[in-house]
């Protein structure tokens, strides 16, 4: 179901974030006090407004209170982002997520009963840092220390055969969740493009292909071995 979402900061995260989140659906206005940015992107999200996320009375304009959720992106100004997030924790219900910019920051929201605290920077890193750690992975989400989500490249010797065929969870300790192929797609004017899509749910009959990618779960030392067979 869409949602409502306010996002306060229209950075390179912020800005990215909201169009992201407007392209699947949801109703996005964007916050931020740079009209330069707000210019930027208008057309590409529900609403932009150019407004100061610390001055209270401002918000009067914004239907915060009908929002799902709110996420306060300010990347440039701790102060800002603290003040913008205390503002918005006294006026709504909703769920907020607030970037952190340092430690006391994490412990300041912490204090505030913020839930759910993200470091864009340094989660970009780790998983930079994963996908040239661990040859042949495509993207990874952590789910834990030991466990992650992993897009990782099918080995040539995949091709044509089924999940069961390959003995793909008992030989390599892993659960293939779903397969993400290329697929050819026409659009309303005729033309055609590759894209990515999911093949949805899978089962042992579920035949893999050189190109596809497979999304597993599984420890992170058996994502690296099962990487390291690629050679690359």
């Amino acid at each position: 179901m869409p949602m409502k979402i306010i996002i306060f900061g229209l950075g390179n995260f912020g800005m990215s974030l909201a169009v992201n989140l407007t392209e699947t659906g949801n109703e996005v206005i964007g916050i931020d006090n740079n009209m330069d940015k707000v210019n930027i992107v208008k057309n590409k999200i529900s609403h932009a407004i150019c407004m100061d996320a610390t001055n209270e009375s401002a918000y009067q304009a914004l239907p915060i209170k009908d929002a799902d959720l709110a996420v306060i992106a300010i990347g440039e100004n701790e102060g800002a982002a603290i003040i913008a997030t205390a503002v918005v924790k006294k006026l709504t219900n909703a769920r907020i997520i607030g970037r952190s910019l340092s430690p006391i920051h994490d412990t300041v929201l912490d204090a505030m009963g913020i839930q759910t605290i993200i470091h864009p920077e340094q989660d970009f890193a780790d998983r930079l840092a994963k996908k040239i750690n661990l040859k042949g992975i495509v993207d990874n989400f952590s789910i834990d220390k030991n466990y992650s989500i992993s897009e990782i490249k099918a080995l040539p010797e995949f091709d044509g055969k089924t999940l069961e065929e390959l003995q793909f969870r008992e030989k390599f300790n892993l659960t293939v969740i779903t397969i993400i192929r290329k697929k050819m797609r026409k659009s309303i004017l005729g033309t055609t493009s590759m894209v990515s899509q999911s093949e949805g749910f899978i089962d042992k009959e579920s035949i893999i292909y050189t190109d596809d990618i497979l999304v597993v779960f599984g420890l992170n030392k058996d994502i690296g071995k099962f990487c390291s067979r690629t050679g690359k």
